[in-house]
């Protein structure tokens, strides 16, 4: 028996920025609103399915230093250099953590600087 991860918490200082964001970006819907101003967006067909959930908990505090995880992404319906087009039109920004530029992929960063990457392959869309 295992586990599987099922959400994915960013702490972030205005969770509607990063909702439009990474809803544009994965093709996520908004799936809850808590009374706590989080927001947790995901897949259509909702929680438990086989892409976890992310919950955008608000958090003021200022983050200190490089995060020990961060998400990677691949584009399901273009190649990379038309997802990495796409990307950088809904706001993400190119961000350099020390690569050398020979790199197969592309370190981004959301609206609030949390750091990703832009993967080479292209993978099949979920039925």
């Amino acid at each position: 028996m295992a586990c599987r991860i099922s959400e994915l918490v960013l702490e972030c200082r205005d969770p509607a920025v990063l909702e439009r964001f990474w809803c544009d970006v994965l093709d996520y819907v908004v799936l809850d609103r808590p009374a706590d101003g989080s927001v947790e967006i995901g897949p259509r067909e909702g929680f438990g399915g086989p892409q976890p959930t992310l919950i955008l908990s608000p958090n003021d505090e200022p983050s200190h230093g490089k995060p020990r995880l961060h998400i990677d992404v691949n584009a399901t319906d273009r190649d990379q250099d038309a997802e990495l087009a796409r990307l950088l039109e809904l706001g993400a920004r190119p961000a350099d953590i020390g690569q050398t530029g020979q790199e197969s992929w592309h370190v981004l960063a959301d609206p609030e600087g949390n750091v990703f990457c832009l993967l080479r392959a292209r993978l099949s869309p979920l039925a």
